[in-house]
């Protein structure tokens, strides 16, 4: 029996990946300019690990210590009353954060009811949660896309991978470049095979990173608000599936994404990592901030560089 043979993409195949890459390429700088607008909101209190340590950053005074090195006295501040104090720094050794967001065709929807395609509102996130990394001294990297970077614009340099990245990225890419004790941001919806999604989490879990998951919906996937003759097309295969009333799946629709929630969930919450949702109809502030709450609490908790 002879192998199948390799299919060839056709001239409308390769047109249409074309076309793709290049409307991602022109949307990343308007989608950069948003990302540091968001960013510069949340940022104000995210700094450094808030603890005492090597760095540059100023921390606090403190009272001086019998037997600590009398070079360490601040000398101006002490001079202000008849106590002695040390100035410290916070501790600010840069931790590796790998970022990553699905481009797959299933994020390109975008309703009516909805600020933008789920799509842009993951990259918005990402570029702003590297922007917000990167002011803080972390080492960021794109998972997939190359080698993890420790720079004030590194922002600017994820836009750029992304901008020149093949096209055919996996929505959740391998897990060989992650380390122990990095921590994993992935913005998608999830919308793969569940039993693929929880085999790819199980490889991050075995790297011993620390993930946090950020499911992205356009409303009307919540709501489901279809009635009547409607025609549904799968956006990664081009299947078309028509339903004379579509209310009568209604329930049966959101009782199924419910459920895929709550397996993703309880996941997460076996391996200690995070998981939250988010709906293009509200702030792109909302999961930045929750992210930056949790990042937070992971290094203030002793995570490791």
């Amino acid at each position: 029996m002879s192998e199948p043979r390799a299919s060839v993409p056709t001239v409308r195949e390769v047109g249409t990946t074309l076309a793709e890459a290049k409307s991602l390429a022109r949307s990343l700088p308007d989608l950069l300019v948003e990302a540091r607008r968001v960013a510069t909101t949340v940022l104000a209190g995210w700094h450094g690990r808030r603890r005492a340590g090597p760095g540059e950053t100023f921390w606090q005074f403190r009272p001086f210590v019998a037997g600590e090195a009398p070079g360490r006295i601040d000398w101006r501040r002490s001079a202000r009353d008849e106590h002695l104090y040390i100035r410290e720094r916070e501790w600010e050794a840069a931790h590796t954060v790998w970022l990553s967001a699905d481009l797959s065709p299933s994020m390109d929807f975008r309703s009516k009811l909805a600020v933008a395609s789920k799509r842009d509102r993951a990259l918005v996130i990402l570029l702003a949660l590297g922007d917000m990394l990167a002011a803080a001294g972390e080492r960021i990297g794109l998972l997939g896309l190359g080698d993890p970077v420790l720079s004030r614009n590194a922002a600017e340099r994820l836009a750029e991978t992304l901008a020149h990245a093949n096209d055919g990225q996996p929505a959740l890419p391998s897990a060989i470049r992650l380390g122990r004790f990095a921590d994993l941001v992935l913005i998608s919806d999830f919308l793969d095979p569940i039993d693929e999604i929880e085999a790819r989490l199980a490889d991050y879990a075995r790297q011993g990173a620390t993930a946090h998951l950020v499911e992205i919906r356009d409303p009307v996937e919540e709501i489901f608000p279809y009635a009547g003759r409607t025609e549904f097309r799968d956006p990664e295969s081009g299947f078309l599936y028509t339903i004379g009333r579509a209310e009568q799946i209604g329930e049966d629709y959101r009782r199924r994404l419910v459920a895929r929630r709550e397996t993703l969930a309880a996941t997460c919450r076996r391996l200690g990592w995070s998981y939250l949702t988010h709906r293009t109809d509200h702030p792109t502030t909302e999961p930045l901030l929750a992210l930056h709450a949790r990042l937070s609490a992971r290094v203030a908790g002793g995570a490791r560089p």
